[in-house]
């Protein structure tokens, strides 16, 4: 099946959340056997028209990755060459998505938009005219889902698809050193990491140790707050790490402590959960964390400091475990799987199969 997927600027322009999420998708498309093709600014250094990297075909509609108004006003021809069975756009820029439709509706070819939650680009009403032009909207969380419907999106048309993870991955790492709380996140104004760190001082008379993973400007600041708290002999700060070096932290961890302020889809925590960790997520209303825990019994949701130390304890008491099977639907396989039988009911619809 051939995808066009429509983003002016891509994770080779800027590195967003919603850049980053729209990227995933396409490589786990093009992994799957899709042939996926970017329709976008020019990121190559030369005047080539399209390039190709890891399985994804680039095509420069535009050289300018400032150049937005003649990026849409190309579009609609651009997608009418190529002649995709779906076109998928980010919706980050919502102009894109409703300039996409234009290049969708004689051929009637269904139109997904790819609905980011953040990194928005646009006013309200070009949110609106794009939710109402998109044939079906794709969140990555509920939360998102919720935020996709106040911007007018019909709910019968949103579809919540999460971040993949890889259990065939997770399966052939070898757990690190035991650790009894892990933290992973970057560590910037969003992350609220005080939490843990308060929560953990308050268990100072108990036998724990735990693992920081992630950096960031407030880096430092955490630093100095763990010996302040006087407990910097029993928190590890080990900064970046790639997916690996994470999973090998994960499947030695007991609990993973969720607390950020501000989460579009818990990535970090559902890589946790299947690799055994017990989860404990603080609740914040911009927040998807405890989507994941909800109605799990190896999960807990709280809503105060208190509630989180004593989730902790709670969870240190179950037993410790480096893998957890019960989390198949978030398996690349599984996800790639939604994306299919979203496509394939759309053009059905369409009356493109059947």
């Amino acid at each position: 099946m051939r995808v066009a997927a429509v983003s002016l600027r891509t994770v080779h322009h800027e590195r967003t959340a919603a850049t980053t999420r729209f990227q995933s998708v396409l490589e786990l498309l093009a992994d799957g056997g899709f042939d996926v093709h970017v329709l976008c600014a020019r990121w190559w250094p030369d005047e080539r028209d399209v390039v190709a990297e890891a399985g994804i075909t680039y095509h420069g509609v535009v050289p300018d990755r400032d150049a937005g108004r003649s990026f849409l006003w190309r579009l609609p021809v651009a997608l009418r060459r190529l002649g995709p069975d779906v076109v998928h756009a980010a919706a980050h820029r919502p102009k894109q998505v409703t300039a996409a439709g234009w290049g969708t509706t004689l051929s009637r070819i269904p139109l997904v938009a790819e609905w980011p939650g953040s990194d928005g680009h646009g006013d309200p009403a070009d949110y609106r005219k794009a939710a109402r032009r998109a044939d079906a909207v794709v969140t990555p969380s509920r939360l998102v889902r919720t935020w996709a419907r106040e911007r007018g999106a019909d709910g019968d048309d949103v579809t919540v698809i999460p971040d993949p993870i890889d259990l065939d991955r997770i399966r052939s790492v070898d757990p690190a050193s035991e650790t009894d709380v892990v933290y992973s996140r970057r560590l910037d104004e969003g992350a609220n990491l005080e939490s843990v760190l308060l929560a953990l001082a308050e268990l100072r008379d108990r036998d724990w140790t735990a693992t920081v993973v992630g950096d960031g400007p407030h880096r430092e600041m955490y630093e100095e707050m763990v010996s302040d708290l006087r407990i910097e002999d029993r928190v590890t700060f080990v900064g970046p790490a790639d997916r690996d070096e994470r999973i090998a932290i994960y499947r030695a961890g007991h609990v993973f402590a969720q607390t950020a302020e501000y989460c579009l889809f818990p990535t970090e925590l559902a890589w946790a959960l299947s690799c055994g960790c017990v989860g404990v997520v603080e609740y914040h209303v911009d927040s998807s964390g405890h989507e994941l825990v909800e109605g799990r019994e190896r999960g807990f949701r709280t809503t105060s400091e208190t509630e989180l130390t004593d989730a902790i304890v709670s969870a240190g008491d179950l037993e410790r475990r480096d893998f957890d099977d019960g989390f198949a639907e978030f398996d690349r396989r599984e996800v790639r799987e939604q994306y299919r039988g979203l496509y394939d009911r759309l053009r059905e619809e369409c009356g493109l199969i059947g």
